[in-house]
């Protein structure tokens, strides 16, 4: 029942998925973060900024902006990103789709934890001659990421899930294998239940690990 499985590379699609889920993660991280900088800053044209992006990106989507960055920043604009080969091209493409697209609801987290620091806290950092860029990162900041923990987890664990989108312009993750074993095996029902196991592999001792952590380094008011 499994001899067809000898043909074709799961574990490095799989290997594929992971990758483009960490390297979207960290930049989804740090691109999030500045935004949610600019939403609760005091410069009204980032604050404006950051409002739109949110609202704009988080409404597209994410098949529109994985296939954006193919048909229009490479195909149109000529946009490889450093690389030269199709398969590199298309990989950082897809990474760079979903950093667009997951760095708005890695805001709108940050943002929920940031407004449950006190606002007197950051006011007396401001009386001892605090600037707002040191209250944000040395007071802020640090407590707001301890409070959302489990939102950002449920972020990573979509944002797994959102890599198959990926396979729209030839990324050969898992569900751009899974697209090729079923059209040349006549194996529907296994060939699903064994991406499927495997994408679970992925989420459930993330989610577990990460909850726990959570409640590790949660905020006790």
């Amino acid at each position: 029942m499994f001899d067809f499985l000898d043909k074709y590379d799961i574990l490095g699609a799989f290997w594929t998925t992971v990758q483009l889920t960490l390297l979207s993660a960290v930049g989804s991280l740090i691109w999030g973060t500045l935004l949610a900088a600019m939403r609760v800053g005091p410069v009204p044209l980032m604050r404006g900024f950051g409002t739109a992006y949110v609202n704009i990106v988080r409404n597209i989507p994410l098949t529109v902006i994985i296939l954006f960055t193919s048909l229009g920043l490479y195909q149109t604009l000529g946009v490889n990103l450093g690389a030269d080969r199709t398969e590199t091209i298309n990989f950082r493409l897809a990474v760079l789709g979903l950093i667009v697209y997951t760095s708005a609801f890695v805001c709108e987290a940050l943002r929920s934890g940031i407004n449950t620091v006190p606002v007197g806290q950051a006011e007396a950092a401001r009386a001892i001659g605090l600037n707002f860029t040191q209250v944000l990162t040395l007071v802020v900041l640090p407590q707001a990421f301890r409070s959302v923990v489990g939102p950002l987890t449920n972020v990573l664990i979509a944002l797994t899930k959102n890599t198959t989108v990926a396979a729209a312009i030839g990324v050969a993750e898992a569900a751009f294998l899974m697209k090729e074993m079923i059209e040349n095996e006549a194996q529907l029902l296994l060939i699903s239940a064994i991406i499927a196991f495997g994408f679970v592999c992925l989420t459930l001792p993330t989610g577990l690990i990460l909850g726990w952590v959570g409640k590790k380094v949660a905020v006790k008011r």
